[in-house]
C-alpha cells in the first residue's frame, strides 16, 4: 500500500503557546528513534518521564502520548494519564501498565484510540514513514478535570485546553 501523504504539523503548534517547562526521559531522545520495547512490537512499555520548571500555581498534571502521523484525519492517542497530583514530577518506566498499578494514587488512564488499557506503544503501519510520538505534560489550574476512565481522549484534550497553565513536550520517532 502506498502511504504517501503530507506530514502533519506538530499538533501543539496549532494551539496558543502557554508557558513551557522541561520534560526529560532516559528512554526518549528528542527527534530520535525509540527502542522497540516502547512499541507494540516489543514490550509495549511506557517510558520514564520527569518534568520540572512548571508554574507554582499548578494544581495537577495530565500526561499524554499522541501520534500526529497516523493515517487518520485525527491522529492517534496512545496514552492519557489524568488527575496526577501537583506533587508528582515523574512517572517511572512501565507506569502505563494496563491495570494502572504503576500510577500514583488518584491518577487514572483512558483507553487508547486502539482500545488498549494503559499505554499503547508505538505501532505505525509497516512500510509507512517514521511516525512522531509526542509525549506531553500539561500543568493545569485545577486538581481534576472531572473526567472518568469512560471519557475519550478527545474529551481529555478538549478539557485540558481550557485549564493549561504550561506545557512540556518530548517527541520520539518509530518506524517498522
Amino acid at each position: 500500500m502506498d502511504f504517501t501523504r503530507p506530514v502533519p504539523p506538530d499538533p501543539y503548534s496549532l494551539l496558543p503557546v502557554p508557558a513551557t517547562f522541561d520534560l526529560t526521559s532516559p528512554d526518549v531522545a528528542p527527534g530520535e528513534p525509540m527502542s522497540a520495547d516502547l512499541a507494540v512490537d516489543g514490550g509495549n512499555t511506557s517510558p520514564e518521564l520527569s518534568w520540572s520548571g512548571f508554574p507554582a500555581a499548578t494544581r495537577s498534571f495530565v500526561v499524554s502520548c499522541f501520534d500526529p502521523d497516523a493515517p487518520t484525519p485525527s491522529g492517534y492517542w496512545h496514552w492519557h494519564v489524568l488527575d496526577l497530583a501537583a506533587s508528582v514530577t515523574s512517572l517511572p518506566r512501565g507506569a502505563g501498565a494496563a491495570d494502572g498499578s504503576g500510577l500514583p494514587d488518584g491518577a487514572f488512564q483512558l483507553t487508547s484510540d486502539g482500545g488498549a488499557q494503559g499505554f499503547e506503544g508505538a505501532g505505525p503501519p509497516p512500510g509507512d514513514h517514521a511516525h512522531r510520538y509526542v509525549f506531553a505534560v500539561h500543568a493545569l489550574d485545577v486538581e481534576s478535570l472531572g473526567l472518568t476512565p469512560e471519557n475519550t481522549n478527545v474529551h481529555a484534550a478538549f478539557n485540558v485546553y481550557f485549564h493549561t497553565l504550561a506545557r512540556a513536550t518530548l517527541t520520539g520517532t518509530y518506524q517498522r
